[in-house]
């Protein structure tokens, strides 16, 4: 009799915890790896995304390490390196992390990695000091098609989303983008003076970046590279004055090589219950990200296509060598 009642409690236990399921048996203990010191946009989405997967209880722990260097190229490789074949790591990147893989001819590439998701992205905007001659897109243009060696562009790294940006401005406007004049800085604020101080002809950034110099009326946006109008942002797009420029600085989240079908599955669904938790949503809101969400096999394609096109960008404005 006592036999029996063990068996049954055992039957019990284990009907329990198959009811319960498999993500409360083997709660996801996680490592993030942002490529980058801390502080800048990569870092920023790791860490939202350790508050938001153990807010919503989809994680019971998420260990965020910084290896910063080259743009993310030293942290994919010590990735694609150490982490292969677990299913408990992942790494964030960008658009950022396309170009400086090409410019710095990385021996690992994206290739090597294993898709996840793409999370947010950011509109662009190209602003002039208020004190400026130049009020719109078609005056840019025009500075440029002049003599675009005489039209300074200040932006972020040699290579990232700015200086594409750059490139495919001038490319859009009819002028030779290999001629592009554009000055790199290493923070925000070096760029930022140099914009206030009219020691460039125009600054490139996400919006949130000027969005406070924007309002106050120390910039002016020349436009955002958004396909329609922002919501509650009183800014023209490049598409509406005649430019075709659409651009968005996104952020993804990737996992080692080599993990299972299985591990990919649990890890995408952890991304996308994440991405529909209260915790995100309010993060998304208080950075002024917005939601660029993909999973899964359309992310894949959308990576690849991504990487085809930076690279070609890289190769117009000579950063790249075919």
């Amino acid at each position: 009799m006592i036999a029996l009642h063990k068996r049954l409690f055992g039957a019990a236990i284990a009907f329990t915890l198959a009811a319960i399921g498999p993500a409360f048996a083997q709660p996801l203990e996680l490592k993030l790896m942002a490529p980058a010191a801390p502080g800048g946009g990569w870092d920023q989405t790791a860490r939202s995304m350790q508050q938001a997967l153990v807010a919503a209880k989809i994680a019971r722990s998420v260990q965020v390490t910084n290896v910063p260097g080259a743009g993310g190229s030293v942290g994919i490789a010590q990735f694609v390196n150490s982490a292969k074949g677990d299913g408990n790591q992942l790494m964030v990147n960008g658009f950022v992390m396309v170009g400086a893989l090409a410019m710095n001819k990385s021996p690992v590439t994206l290739d090597q990695v294993t898709p996840i998701a793409r999370l947010t992205e950011e509109i662009q905007v190209i602003v002039v000091p208020a004190s400026s001659p130049i009020k719109t897109a078609q005056d840019l243009a025009a500075a440029v098609k002049a003599d675009i060696a005489k039209v300074t562009f200040a932006g972020g790294s040699a290579g990232g989303v700015d200086h594409v940006m750059a490139a495919l401005f001038a490319g859009a406007v009819g002028a030779d983008a290999k001629k592009v004049n554009y000055i790199p800085f290493s923070g925000g604020g070096e760029s930022l003076a140099a914009i206030l101080g009219a020691k460039v002809t125009a600054g490139i950034s996400g919006l949130s970046e000027y969005e406070g110099q924007i309002k106050s009326g120390k910039l002016r946006a020349i436009g955002v590279t958004s396909e329609n109008r922002l919501p509650g942002v009183d800014i023209p797009t490049f598409k509406e004055q005649g430019v075709d420029l659409v651009l968005a600085n996104w952020r993804s989240v990737v996992a080692p090589p080599g993990i299972t079908a299985e591990q990919r599955k649990t890890l995408g669904d952890a991304v996308e219950k994440m991405v529909k938790s209260d915790a995100w949503k309010d993060i998304l809101k208080q950075k002024g990200w917005a939601d660029a969400y993909l999973g899964g096999d359309a992310f894949a394609d959308f990576l690849k296509k991504e990487n085809a096109r930076v690279t070609d960008v890289l190769k117009s404005v000579g950063l790249v060598k075919s």
